[in-house]
C-alpha cells in the first residue's frame, strides 16, 4: 500500500467529470487500498480518485463506522437539508459551512463488483455528498459560506 499525492484546488483534474467505472480489477482493488491509506493517513474522512489524480468514479469514506469503498457512486433519493462546516484535504486550510441534503439513498458497486445501497443520515450523508460533488468536477468552496483560512497550529505556539 502506498500514500498518494493529493491534487491541490487549481489542479485541471479537480474540475473534470470522472469516468465511470466498467469492472473493478486487481489493479483496481490496490488503487481503492491506497486511497483509503491516503485518507487515513492524512486524517481525512473522505477521498475521491480525482483528488489522487485519477479521473474514475470511486470514492472512500469513513465517518467513524468503519470503511466504505464505493465506485460509481449515485444519489437516487435525498430530503431534508442541513449545514455543517466542510474541511477538503484538496483545499487545505479552508473550512467553510455547506448545506447537504439531511438524507440520502444511495447507490454504487463494491470493490468485488457487486451492488450496494446506503442510506445514509448526518455525518455520513454529508461525507458522501461531498465526495461525489469531486466526481462531478466541484468543490466545496464552490457551495461554502463563510469561508475562512485556519492556519495550522505549529508547535509550542500559543
Amino acid at each position: 500500500m502506498a500514500v498518494l499525492d493529493i491534487m491541490k484546488a487549481g489542479h485541471p483534474v479537480l474540475k473534470q467529470v470522472a469516468e465511470p467505472v466498467e469492472f473493478v480489477n486487481k489493479k483496481m482493488r490496490t488503487l481503492i487500498e491506497d486511497m483509503a491509506e491516503t485518507m487515513y493517513k492524512t486524517d481525512g474522512v473522505g477521498l475521491a480518485a480525482p483528488q489522487i489524480g485519477v479521473s474514475q468514479r470511486i470514492i472512500v469514506l469513513d465517518d467513524g463506522n468503519g470503511l466504505l469503498e464505493l465506485i460509481n457512486p449515485e444519489i437516487t433519493h435525498k430530503e431534508g437539508s442541513q449545514i455543517g462546516l466542510e474541511g477538503c484535504l484538496s483545499v487545505p486550510g479552508y473550512y467553510g459551512d455547506v448545506e447537504r441534503f439531511d438524507k440520502i439513498t444511495v447507490k454504487a458497486i463494491d470493490k468485488h463488483n457487486k451492488k450496494v445501497t446506503i442510506k445514509a443520515e448526518g455525518f455520513l450523508a454529508r461525507i458522501l455528498q461531498h465526495e461525489i460533488d469531486h466526481l462531478d468536477g466541484h468543490l466545496f468552496i464552490e457551495k461554502a459560506d463563510n469561508l475562512q483560512r485556519i492556519e495550522p497550529q505549529t508547535e509550542g505556539a500559543k
